[in-house]
């Protein structure tokens, strides 16, 4: 049964982490129905969820390979422009720009770090994640209605990187969609809808990648349970292939036009979530 839950934590993880239906709010609440089996089962549960995010981030390599080797060539002509005494201005340079974009957009992340327990304690509270995910939805139907904006990488300022981190920030708690918050922040601030998800998508490799780095070091602490090693593996490739492929399916709703339909689906699930709780609670 274990290699079972691993599967089915996999593909939720790697489904939601890229449509905007939020991954943290999903496995959380898969865990509260559960009562903790499914990751219980796994007996390290931090351990697997790094392996989930680090599958997750070989997806985002494997469809924005591409850009993510623009960002790796110009880093080398940065170094190089430094020791030429040429200065690092992005004009004329996409690349350089999308570097810089990124890295302020990661920013207000470090203004979340101090409260990480406090959000990691949402987790356990079935009625907030159902009202984030109201609120993910809401965001979603809103962003789908606003006039389509214009702005690719070369065109977006510092207040709009900031404003997209700050909306990236506020996802962590769960139930909050990253992809849905920061896309939906992204349109409202002019971005191309297209431009909009791949800057959305690249921001996850900064913040995922930093997130992992702090769960390792309590990780380590903590100890590895080698016997569940086939489990962590299908749970990684099941949310690999399944991540890669939810990208590509939003890709290609973004460019048919709408990806509001997600909100419905966030209204239903967080509504279900509250009345459940509700119901248990009484």
């Amino acid at each position: 049964m274990t290699i079972i839950y691993a599967a089915l934590l996999g593909l939720v993880q790697g489904v939601a982490e890229f449509l905007p239906i939020s991954s943290s709010g999903h496995l959380a609440l898969l865990e509260n129905i559960l009562g903790g089996a499914g990751l219980m089962e796994l007996d390290n549960s931090a351990f697997f969820n790094i392996l989930l995010h680090l599958a997750t981030l070989a997806a985002v390599i494997a469809a924005y390979w591409r850009d993510i080797a623009d960002m790796l060539f110009e880093v080398g002509d940065m170094a190089s422009d430094l020791v030429h005494r040429r200065g690092l201005s992005a004009k004329g340079r996409p690349a350089r720009k999308l570097i810089y974009m990124l890295i302020l957009a990661t920013v207000p992340l470090f203004v979340i770090v101090p409260f990480n327990d406090a959000i990691e304690g949402l987790n356990s509270i079935p009625w907030f994640i159902g009202a984030a995910l109201i609120l993910t939805g809401t965001l979603l139907f809103i962003a789908d209605r606003l006039p389509k904006g214009r702005k690719e990488v070369q065109d977006m300022t510092v207040a709009d990187a900031l404003l997209i981190g700050l909306a990236q920030g506020l996802a962590t708690m769960p139930g909050l969609s990253r992809s849905g918050t920061t896309i939906s922040a992204g349109m409202g601030r002019g971005l191309k809808r297209t431009f909009a998800v791949r800057f959305s998508f690249l921001m996850s490799l900064l913040s995922v990648s930093g997130a992992v780095i702090l769960q390792v070091l309590d990780v380590l602490e903590e100890g590895v349970d080698m016997s569940m090693l086939p489990a962590y593996a299908v749970g990684m490739i099941v949310a690999g292939v399944t991540g890669y492929l939810s990208i590509r399916l939003l890709q290609r709703i973004v460019q048919k036009g709408r990806f509001g339909g997600f909100a419905y689906y966030c209204w239903v699930v967080g509504a279900v979530s509250i009345i459940v709780w509700l119901r248990l609670s009484a």
